[in-house]
């Protein structure tokens, strides 16, 4: 079964979710002027509501905002990039989401810490489809791409190249013999 959580960045996006078997949804990239209009929406069609802090336009994503969001409009949850932030949304029992942005083994380290300290529901690693994202930039644009980053297998190797990659840069010693 495919579990997805729609991220909804327009009314007309959550519209589609209507009558769907969906009760969850991500709220990204919003105008806080939307913000109590498109939530009453959702609440009302009976969804529970993560809002993406780093997100909304006119609002800084601070304390004094989520305690804000959090009195104003009682979302289910919240997603952000900072960790503050989350223990604060944890403390006030919300939902949390830590999002994570995976780049190479120092990111992980540093996230893995990150989460020990925060405590999040959820995490969110991003990116989720690499060989995609390689195999879209050597489409769009006049460059060869290097894939770098985590790749610690033959099969990565083997898959970034057939993504599209012309080299793939890795620290891993047992890999650079193996071509």
């Amino acid at each position: 079964m495919v579990k997805i959580l729609p991220a909804v960045r327009s009314m007309k996006d959550f519209e589609k979710l209507i009558g769907s078997d969906y009760r969850e949804c991500v709220v990204l990239d919003i105008h806080i002027g939307h913000l109590e209009s498109h939530l009453t929406t959702m609440k009302q069609h009976g969804f529970e509501v993560y809002l993406h802090l780093d997100l909304i336009r006119g609002l800084s994503a601070d304390i004094a905002s989520l305690e804000f969001i959090h009195q104003r409009f009682k979302p289910t949850g919240i997603i952000t990039t900072r960790g503050r932030l989350i223990k604060k949304a944890n403390s006030l029992g919300m939902k949390t989401v830590l999002r994570i942005f995976v780049i190479d083994t120092s990111a992980i380290e540093k996230s893995i810490e990150l989460v020990k300290q925060t405590e999040p529901d959820l995490i969110e690693i991003l990116p989720g489809v690499v060989p995609k994202v390689i195999h879209l930039f050597t489409q769009e644009v006049n460059a060869d791409v290097i894939a770098g980053g985590l790749i610690e297998t033959q099969a990565e190797v083997e898959d970034a190249l057939a993504a599209g990659a012309k080299y793939v840069t890795t620290s891993n010693r047992a890999l650079w013999f193996n071509q």
